[in-house]
């Protein structure tokens, strides 16, 4: 189905407010999964609205609030209070922004959160700001190691954002060959996952969502995807999470935010990144049909046609199921 990106707004708005989210955090969770729809990855806009609702209806609403435990003039440790990682991470962001901006640079962990969503959605925001950044999140073991059948490590996203005179360069990436939330969007759509990317409990490959989310999601990239998998956790731990943590709870989230006059100047910097991204979007394609693209391009392209059109394609079965739950 089609809908408008301000029902959109509305509909997941009434959601948030009706599971007891405050008016004033509500629109760090609500553009976020918004932004996702926009970009074409719809598991992590409507589909994970339902899995909030679902994961809040088990555990209810934190009522412990976000605090700061540790911080000095360029770095901060925030306690999320087992609050959503929409809400987490963009504190931490915040604090990141304003520090690095102050300061030249900045280092922010959180921990004790949950659903740190998309990376990018954060560096962009620092990239606004002139800020090169490197983000990392982990998550619930859910992932084999290589060569392992059994979960070590979350699915893991890695980000780093560059500002540019053009759009951001935005490298964000799963470690796992799928996310959390697709394996969920593959079950309510009572889909098969494609070959090769879950193990079930037993330790032999599987395609059915439950079998996965009982057993495990296999690494990406082999034995190097696997090591990356291992350093996200590691940092994760860095910012004050367990090694192994709960079952969708206990992630720890590391924001690194730079200004890059403190190695020269931001404008010129600036520039040389449009220019490199430039010269790698004119490379020879393999393949004379699709061209070169940098990072965040898709994205970036894919957000602004939905914007210009004022409306996204959606899962109609899960949009339901939103607009029943709130009646």
């Amino acid at each position: 189905m089609r809908i408008a990106i301000e029902d959109a707004h509305v509909l997941l708005t009434r959601v948030m407010a009706k599971l007891g989210y405050e008016a004033g955090d509500i629109p760090a969770i609500v553009d976020h999964l918004i932004d996702s729809e926009l970009r074409g990855l719809s598991y992590g806009g409507f589909a994970r609205a339902v899995s909030i609702t679902e994961r809040i209806g088990r555990t209810g609403l934190s009522a412990r609030p976000i605090t700061v435990t540790h911080e000095t003039p360029v770095s901060a440790r925030i306690d999320g209070a087992d609050h959503i990682g929409y809400i987490v991470g963009q504190r931490a962001t915040d604090m990141a922004i304003e520090k690095a901006s102050a300061m030249g640079l900045s280092a922010v962990g959180a921990n004790d959160t949950w659903y740190t969503g998309m990376l990018s959605y954060f560096a962009e925001q620092a990239a606004a700001h002139d800020l090169v950044t490197m983000i990392a999140s982990n998550a619930s073991p859910w992932v084999a190691p290589h060569g392992a059948a059994e979960g070590r490590f979350g699915t893991n996203p890695m980000c780093f954002g560059f500002p540019s005179t053009g759009h951001p360069i935005v490298w964000d990436i799963g470690t796992s060959n799928i996310m959390h939330a697709e394996v969920l969007l593959a079950r309510r759509q009572g889909v098969p996952l494609p070959e090769g990317r879950a193990f079930g409990p037993d330790g032999r490959p599987t395609t059915d969502a439950d079998a996965a989310l009982a057993g495990a999601f296999t690494s990406w990239g082999g034995h190097k995807g696997s090591g990356l998998g291992l350093v996200v956790q590691m940092l994760g731990v860095l910012a004050g999470s367990d090694g192994m943590t709960p079952d969708l709870a206990g992630f720890g989230m590391v924001i690194v935010a730079i200004r890059p006059d403190i190695f020269g100047d931001t404008d010129g910097f600036k520039q040389r990144i449009a220019d490199y991204a430039g010269a790698v979007r004119t490379a020879k394609p393999a393949d004379p049909a699709k061209p070169v693209r940098m990072p965040f391009d898709r994205s970036w392209a894919v957000r602004e046609a939905a914007r210009a059109s004022g409306a996204f394609e959606a899962d109609e079965a899960i949009v339901e199921r939103l607009r029943a739950f709130v009646g």
